[in-house]
């Protein structure tokens, strides 16, 4: 089977509300439906199943991000550079930094200059932590990916790559 835009037909849930949005509204081209539903499915069901490694761990996807961010840039960060890195909001680092911090994974030092900014970065305890999470959540998400095959995944990959770039607002992506 094959839509009308002519690409093959899934069986997967967000085929299921296309095919109910064309029964209802046939004049409508559901093309980015099919693409921005089934990312947003996706994003959701890996939100669910929180990264089985990270979660053996006791951590969030979320906290693994900060802590990544400050192993794989080598130095302090800010709490601003943190929320730069992971794409969070200042207010969520900040409590996921205090969580973080009690756990003994994360030692903040205040600035001498500027009592206001503090200096963040990992204790021995969150950097072997990361770097033992590394290889079993890679493996993780190799394991969900394995379905699409290498070239799949490298299509995959250029795809989002080229989405995201567009969003991102880089030279030669659309402007909102």
């Amino acid at each position: 089977m094959t839509t009308r835009n002519g690409r093959a037909a899934a069986d997967d849930t967000v085929a299921a509300v296309v095919r109910q949005w064309q029964t209802v509204r046939p004049d409508i081209d559901t093309g980015p439906m099919e693409v921005i539903g089934r990312i947003n499915r996706c994003a959701a069901l890996l939100q669910q199943a929180e990264d089985a490694p990270l979660r053996r761990a006791g951590l969030t996807r979320a906290e693994f991000d900060l802590l990544g961010a400050l192993r794989r840039t080598g130095h302090e960060l800010t709490p601003g550079d943190l929320a730069r890195e992971t794409f969070s909001s200042g207010a969520a680092v900040t409590k996921r930094l205090k969580q973080l911090q009690e756990r003994g994974l994360v030692d903040r030092r205040g600035d001498t200059r500027d009592r206001r900014v503090s200096h963040l970065s990992l204790t021995d305890a969150g950097r072997d932590l990361v770097d033992a999470l590394l290889p079993d959540q890679l493996a993780y998400e190799k394991t969900v990916l394995s379905g699409l095959g290498g070239a799949g995944q490298g299509q995959l990959s250029v795809l989002l790559g080229e989405l995201l770039g567009q969003l991102e607002g880089r030279p030669g992506g659309p402007r909102a």
